[in-house]
């Protein structure tokens, strides 16, 4: 049996003995000390593979010493550097890498990743050798076709139809080389992948490499209402909207191919689908074509199912292929299912929800019980705790009028706003559709998590996101229900419970059924009518009703103040403003500053409309403009300052040259 040997080049020497345990399993380890070692340890050994530390694999370093035919594993611990290493190499190399993080052993996905390797390096030395056997290259390819002819007449029919087969099979692999190509590069797609957006491009490159007209990618979820079932992150190429996951949602358990699948571990390839049970309702009536054939595999990361990737009715030159996918289409898609769990487990989407990237419902529970149930007693006592419920006003007019592709853009741009809206120790989940949980903490009453929830919905309804112009007044708001954590819950010696959180979501969703003028069955049917449908309003559960039934369960917390609407891009920049106020030149700093206007601090309120001549200091250079003040008022009540809004006026197109300058010098900076 012919030994193979691994160079293993790791300046580290913890993780050089680690690297080279993995090896000795199956193969022999050529460990290298040092860089002048090298050359000769190459041309003394065989090398299938090399293992690389992320500082050295630079391509210079290596182009003289390694052939094509062995691949490169590059292991280090900074992903952008493994990934700057990568793209230095040419496309004709195998690579592939692992990235070590704190408290993961690297050893089980080294042993994958390099038997992965030793397959495709077997692969290439075969292949070169068979390559160089035949004697066939482009070069004489010509030559080689005008000897057949000649000699046709010279030999017997079964020697020509020999040669002629051989040269089919050099045909073939030069188509398997083009189809090797393609699938390294959705490879490097997968694995260069940081959002789920960035993840699901690859979903055009896998149906073309597969002749497939359509592509589902699930991911297996659990909840109270469906139990364990398979959601999709993209149906049918379509990347969906919440309200209509429940219509392509498979129960584990139910009769249908892509619940087998994930149930039992079985692929699924067939072509025949008349008599099977499996064909549901949704494969039946809910894709864009007639399903005629399919083929699923499992998504499996450290052998653990957690999702299923299927394909529908295999094509070639534009017809439908009876058949269905091969045997190769199989192998091909089991290959790339297993990249892609890897990153999908490192994208983390059993946490987060892969539109947003907040987090889901249930890992919010857990990690908001976590948080309360590990603080002190003390600190419970001290301090106290928010749950708010926000939801978007009339989003459904929004998806009706724009599709639903600008609904999930929307959502998204809105997830953003909202992460920038919380602080550092706060929680946020996406609830479902268009509803969002937060977890607010350090609050020291009501009255405060109504305060911080306002300061939520002012930055989405002073936020421009595209096609608001349309909604109802206008604008895009969201309507919020607040509720405080019972402090006599929280003093209790019993750690808070799962049900303890549910029950404050509930009180939540009465706020915020309040907020959106909804009925509710503890509200009196005379107060249900006489209410105004308000919206982009926040409103806090009181718990006052439990004492006196008299009392209304909700109390509207509002502030009402004009915010001036920017249609550019805002950028949190504080830099020198100059204003005269009575006569007297006033130096102030920007909050932020956009295109449109800027907010800044003053030491008295503005009067809202008043003309304002300001000068802006942009890094070196002094922009006298005209402005308009918008709002002014207080920072809190523990600060003597003012927030106050400009809206610039009268701009010429050299003032928007000198601010788009200034705007783009900021983000190269922020870049670097």
């Amino acid at each position: 049996m012919t030994q193979i040997n691994i160079l293993v080049f790791i300046s580290n020497v913890e993780q050089a003995l680690k690297v080279v345990r993995v090896c000795e399993r199956e193969y022999q380890p050529v460990v290298a000390n040092s860089i002048e070692e090298i050359p000769s340890l190459i041309n003394n050994y065989d090398c299938w593979a090399t293992i690389i530390d992320s500082s050295w694999a630079n391509y210079e370093r290596w182009k003289d010493l390694i052939k094509p035919d062995c691949s490169i594993i590059i292991v280090g611990r900074d992903e952008a550097e493994i990934y700057q290493m990568i793209l230095t190499w040419p496309i004709n190399y195998h690579l592939d890498y692992v990235l070590e993080k704190d408290g993961q052993p690297i050893e089980p996905i080294l042993s994958q990743t390099l038997k992965r390797a030793i397959y495709l390096s077997r692969m290439a030395k075969e292949w070169a050798q068979f390559q160089q056997s035949l004697s066939l290259s482009s070069t004489n390819a010509r030559q080689v076709f005008s000897e057949i002819l000649e000699i046709k007449h010279l030999i017997n029919e079964n020697y020509l139809r020999e040669l002629e087969k051989r040269i089919s099979i050099e045909a073939r692999y030069v188509w398997f080389q083009k189809e090797r190509q393609k699938i390294e590069n959705i490879i490097r797609k997968i694995y260069s992948a940081n959002d789920v957006s960035s993840l699901l491009g690859i979903v055009p490159d896998i149906k073309e490499l597969l002749q497939a007209q359509g592509m589902t990618i699930y991911i297996i979820e659990e909840n109270e209402t469906l139990g364990k079932h398979l959601k999709p992150l993209i149906w049918d190429d379509t990347f969906i909207t919440h309200p209509e996951t429940f219509r392509y949602v498979a129960k584990i358990e139910a009769p249908d191919f892509a619940a087998a699948v994930a149930r039992y571990g079985q692929e699924v390839n067939i072509s025949d689908l008349t008599f099977d049970k499996r064909f549901s309702f949704r494969y039946q009536h809910d894709l864009k074509t007639p399903l005629k054939s399919i083929l699923a595999v499992p998504i499996v990361y450290d052998s653990e199912i957690i999702g299923v990737v299927e394909l529908y009715n295999k094509y070639f030159m534009g017809n439908l292929l009876p058949e269905g996918f091969t045997k190769e289409d199989q192998q091909i898609l089991r290959g790339l299912s297993e990249h892609i769990g890897i990153a999908m487990t490192k994208l983390n989407l059993i946490q987060y929800d892969a539109l947003t990237g907040l987090l889901r419902a249930e890992p919010f529970f857990e990690k908001v019980l976590q948080k309360v149930n590990s603080m002190s007693k003390r600190k419970k006592e001290e301090g106290s705790f928010a749950m708010v419920m926000g939801d978007v006003d009339w989003f459904k007019n929004y998806n009706d009028r724009n599709g639903h592709e600008a609904g999930n853009h929307l959502l998204q741009e809105l997830a953003a706003i909202l992460k920038q809206s919380v602080r550092e120790d706060d929680l946020i989940c996406r609830y479902g559709g268009e509803e969002f949980l937060f977890f607010l903490s350090g609050v020291t009453s009501l009255e405060e998590a109504c305060q911080l929830t306002e300061r939520i919905r002012k930055n989405v309804e002073d936020h421009y996101f595209p096609f608001e112009e349309f909604q109802p007044r206008n604008n895009l708001t969201m309507s919020f229900g607040v509720t405080i954590f019972p402090r006599k819950r929280l003093a209790s010696n019993e750690p808070l419970t799962k049900e303890d959180i549910k029950h404050l979501v509930h009180e939540c969703d009465l706020a915020l059924a309040e907020a959106k003028g909804k009925q509710t069955w503890r509200l009196p049917p005379s107060e249900v009518q006489e209410r105004p449908i308000n919206k982009n309003t926040v409103v806090a559960y009181s718990r006052d009703w439990e004492k006196e039934s008299h009392t209304r369960p909700i109390l509207t917390y509002q502030e009402k103040l004009y915010r001036e609407k920017r249609h550019f891009q805002r950028y949190y920049t504080s830099t020198v403003l100059m204003y005269k106020e009575e006569g007297q030149l006033k130096v102030s700093k920007t909050i932020n500053l956009s295109l449109g206007g800027a907010k800044i601090l003053s030491e008295k309120p503005l009067p809202a409309t008043k003309p304002l001549e300001v000068v802006l200091i942009l890094g070196k250079k002094a922009r006298p403009l005209q402005s308009e003040v918008v709002y002014s008022e207080k920072v809190g009540t523990d600060s003597p300052n003012f927030y106050t809004g400009l809206k610039f006026k009268d701009l010429t197109s050299e003032d928007f040259q000198v601010l788009e300058s200034y705007f783009q010098e900021i983000q190269k900076n922020t870049l670097n």
